[in-house]
């Protein structure tokens, strides 16, 4: 026995009271068959509804060979469920009514892009953030491209559609030949127990298609609908769309992003961009200021080093390590100084960031960096590695770095 649809009768309807006529136990889930639902089941791109049965929470509804049923989570090891007893169903209201929003807001864009440009709808996903429509203009073969000005006027088009509080009547016809007559935007692909949804004079309605889901009775309740964005998806265009009280939501998202842009720029919302490319403008001048003084103190270091290192062939300095501390330089100036004088060495030089807790190691191959810092740095606490001429040792505390740098210089004597 097929499940009693009471939603198609009355979308309005909020709660209900049902029979049990079946049900399974699966660990703390139980998966309910009523005689009559209000639960509208997931199918046509259309969440489930959520809500309650017998005040436990409804998790899944879904619809198998015209049979619905209710996933419903018990923790409560006690529960007994009777097929026979009287239940009492109760749905989400605020999720249904979104549902139903998004849902004619989708009806509504899908009939104008077909109106408009041609544009057939080929898939529908309501998102848990966004709604998307994949359009394939293949009713005008003159239409080659989906511009954002063209979903722009959809928009437009749509909204006013919205705004005449049209009316979204819902017809059901028991085989398709009794729907045959009305202007359907897609040819029937079902035999029999057929809804058809209208939104608007069914003698040029805004849309007129098959469909299972839920919604309003006049578009005005959608109250809005919003593209979001438009990208090329497998041959056809992905919309990125929204409707109803979410896209109310991304409003309130983005003005407050507005609003707090212009209170940075000193902006409104008129001048902000402008304002935004005058402040990028400078801030690219200091970066390029900034560059051309990094690359100035490098040079500058890597000079003042290779003087040190040509004096130290000649001196009697026996240490076996060249240490030299900049805690104001990045690591990857540090490796520029030190990859720039490896073909003066013939000590190791290690070149100290206290900043970062690193000590880079260079050498001319002669002394292995990598295999010092991966033989030693670890008595210390230390972690890193590289190659023979160039390495790195990377330690917990700062401490370390001066024990480690002696460490080495006794074992390189």
């Amino acid at each position: 026995m097929n499940t009693v649809k009471l939603y198609e009768k009355d979308q309005y309807l909020k709660h209900c009271k049902a029979k049990l006529v079946d049900v399974t136990e699966s660990g703390k889930d139980f998966i309910l068959v009523l005689d009559q639902t209000i639960f509208f089941p997931t199918g046509g791109g259309q969440s489930c509804d959520k809500g309650k049965i017998n005040d436990f929470e409804v998790s899944d509804v879904y619809e198998k060979e015209g049979i619905i049923f209710h996933k419903v989570r018990c923790n409560d090891s006690n529960i007994v469920w009777n097929i026979g007893d009287e239940v009492y169903c109760e749905i989400a209201w605020e999720h249904r009514f979104l549902n139903m929003q998004r849902h004619c807001g989708e009806h509504i864009l899908s009939g104008i892009f077909y109106r408009e440009y041609g544009g057939v709808n080929r898939g529908f996903h309501m998102g848990d953030s966004y709604m998307t429509i994949d359009i394939n203009l293949e009713e005008n073969p003159a239409i080659t491209v989906l511009t954002w000005e063209m979903a722009e006027r959809v928009e437009q088009l749509a909204n006013q559609v919205i705004w005449s509080n049209a009316p979204v009547v819902i017809r059901h016809f028991e085989t398709n030949q009794e729907a045959a007559d009305l202007p359907l935007r897609k040819a029937l692909t079902i035999e029999k127990d057929i809804s058809i949804v209208c939104v608007g004079d069914t003698e040029n309605p805004a849309d007129c298609v098959a469909c299972c889901g839920t919604h309003p009775s006049t578009a005005g309740q959608v109250g809005l609908v919003k593209i979001l964005r438009l990208e090329n998806y497998k041959g056809m265009f992905r919309i990125y769309c929204e409707a109803g009280s979410r896209a109310m939501e991304i409003f309130n998202t983005y003005h407050h992003i507005i609003t707090k842009l212009n209170n940075k720029y000193s902006a409104n919302s008129e001048d902000l961009l402008g304002k935004m490319a005058v402040q990028e403008e400078k801030t690219k001048a200091l970066r390029n200021q900034f560059h051309l003084l990094r690359q100035s103190i490098i040079k500058e270091r890597i000079q003042a080093l290779s003087i040190d290192l040509e004096a130290l062939k000649t001196s009697s300095d026996q240490t076996a390590i060249i240490a030299k501390e900049y805690n104001d330089m990045a690591l990857d100036d540090l490796l520029t100084i030190g990859r720039a004088l490896t073909p003066q060495l013939t000590k190791l030089l290690a070149i100290i960031s206290r900043t970062d807790n690193t000590v880079l190691f260079f050498s001319d191959g002669k002394i292995d960096c990598g295999k010092l810092v991966k033989e030693n740095a670890a008595i210390y606490q230390g972690k890193g590695g590289g190659n023979n001429t160039n390495a790195r040792a990377i330690f917990p505390k700062n401490d370390f770095i001066d024990t480690f740098i002696d460490l080495l210089e006794k074992h390189l004597r």
